[in-house]
């Protein structure tokens, strides 16, 4: 067990999080620990914290040597780290994904009303390098989506055929637009910057 200490200087920030920073910065030349901390609603302390983890993994490295007389806080995003957090070559325009990320809000509502319906989407959020102003092309919004199955209590078990009643609820859902990813709720979706859908 890590001593009180060793705890400390741990991020708390879940790697998915970090991860999903990571993700948005594909496309651009260098980023600042201050856009990891404002990305992911961090202090500057834990933003320091995920940089040293993020640089141990080989993930992010410093921009420039040190003793440059260039800005020290600026960093790129290593290949090994673009391969990890499932980052693609930005190829979407803003409105493409804006109107995508538009009609999937109005299934969701629409999903919602319907009664006869198998789930009901308890939470939806969108994050991404869309939310990232003057990017000239953007990779697919990702969206955190939360079912809930109508007329069972959260305390079942969930079985191998409601999860893949799920999968394919979420595939309709997405109604095979590429400029969106669909995938579980995290919690720590709706903890760094993000688009409430509901």
């Amino acid at each position: 067990m890590p001593s009180r200490r060793e705890r400390s200087t741990l991020p708390s920030l879940s790697a998915e999080a970090a991860l999903s920073f990571l993700k948005d910065t594909k496309g651009t030349l260098t980023w600042s620990g201050r856009d990891l901390a404002d990305s992911l609603k961090i202090n500057r302390r834990e933003a320091e914290q995920v940089l040293a983890f993020l640089q141990a993994q080989g993930y992010v490295q410093p921009a420039h040597q040190k003793g440059s007389a260039r800005n020290a806080d600026e960093w790129i995003t290593t290949p090994a780290g673009e391969i990890v957090s499932g980052a693609k070559p930005p190829r979407f325009t803003r409105e493409g994904v804006e109107e995508a990320l538009s009609a999937l809000k109005g299934r969701i509502r629409q999903n919602n009303k319907d009664p006869q319906g198998p789930f009901r989407v308890a939470e939806a959020v969108a994050f991404g390098d869309f939310l990232v102003p003057d990017r000239a092309r953007i990779q697919s919004a990702d969206v955190g989506i939360r079912l809930a199955r109508r007329g069972a209590s959260s305390s079942e078990p969930r079985s191998a055929s409601d999860a893949q009643a799920e999968r394919k609820f979420l595939r309709d859902l997405r109604a095979k637009s590429a400029l969106l990813t669909l995938r579980p709720y995290a919690d720590w979706m709706r903890h760094r910057s993000h688009r409430d859908l509901l």
